[in-house]
């Protein structure tokens, strides 16, 4: 994809401010206005996966930079499945994926940073959340009993609770910022009637069946508190240094398209080079050529 025509493509889903932001205004069935079509899509989606593995190569040969994929989206929205295609071709050496799944004991008995914190990228590697820190600011707003199980001292939850926590995670991710952790967050965005019509290919394709669960239907009831819960996250961490994308997900080959445009975009910035020798590890390399050849 040429370059001003990614710009243009992810300045139309990138927030980098809250001030104003409301989910009502980036459809879920959005194209890209007609920058892209299906017919393109394709081939520029094998183009850029092949500008990832590239750029992924020079992050990890330079190892002093980590870039940190943040996935968070309702049941269905294709988490999972963007993650898969996005990274097809990557060299999985470079690469760490971490589902966040519901907290366990020891989790639960420490701070709602910490697991994530273990979890961070080394330098010279791309970490990918499927679901993250994310979690405890969406699932535990819209069921706020799950409170309950943190311990944390009542004297703590007050009606700025959740101002405080998204505090705590925009500051947590400037921190990251000054570490070198490059953030990029991506919101996949799905309609209620996309997420009805995935839910039921679930029960009706036999090869689907195992992804559906109760609980898909029972947080389905909940759609609008999520909706609601995931607005207000995004307005109060949109940051330049630690971006939201709010991605349309009711096609699945848009999706995956922005998704791996943001990425290739966010390493190309750091400008990364091939790294050069210095002279004597280059004499180095002279001779030990000439002794392969001698033999």
């Amino acid at each position: 994809m040429k370059r001003r025509q990614s710009e243009k493509l992810l300045e139309r889903y990138r927030v980098t401010e809250g001030t104003g932001f409301r989910l009502k205004d980036f459809p879920a069935d959005d194209l890209g206005g007609g920058l892209i079509t299906r017919e393109a899509a394709d081939p520029l989606m094998a183009e850029g996966v092949a500008r990832l593995a590239a750029q992924q190569l020079r992050l990890y040969a330079h190892g002093k930079w980590a870039l940190l994929c943040v996935f968070q989206g309702m049941d269905a929205s294709g988490k999972d499945g963007t993650i898969r295609h996005v990274m097809t071709g990557v060299n999985p050496q470079g690469v760490t994926v971490t589902s966040f799944k519901a907290p366990g004991p020891e989790a639960l008995a420490h701070d709602f940073l910490w697991r994530i914190h273990a979890a961070m990228p080394e330098r010279g590697r791309i970490g990918i959340f499927n679901r993250s820190h994310y979690e405890d600011v969406l699932v535990t707003r819209v069921h706020p009993e799950l409170l309950d199980k943190t311990r944390l001292p009542s004297e703590l939850r007050g009606r700025k609770f959740w101002q405080h926590r998204l505090e705590d995670i925009a500051a947590y991710e400037r921190y990251l910022s000054r570490q070198g952790i490059v953030v990029l967050k991506f919101y996949l965005n799905l309609s209620k009637e996309e997420q009805k019509r995935r839910l039921l290919a679930r029960i009706d394709r036999p090869d689907k069946n195992w992804k559906f669960t109760s609980g898909d239907l029972e947080e389905r009831q909940f759609f609008s508190a999520y909706h609601d819960a995931f607005e207000a996250a995004i307005a109060a961490t949109a940051r330049p240094h630690a971006p939201w994308y709010v991605v349309p997900a009711d096609q699945k080959w848009f999706t995956r398209l922005v998704v791996v445009e943001a990425m290739v975009q966010a390493l190309t910035a750091l400008d990364l080079r091939d790294p050069a020798l210095p002279p004597e590890e280059y004499a180095k390399l002279q001779a030990a050529r000439e002794k392969l050849e001698a033999e």
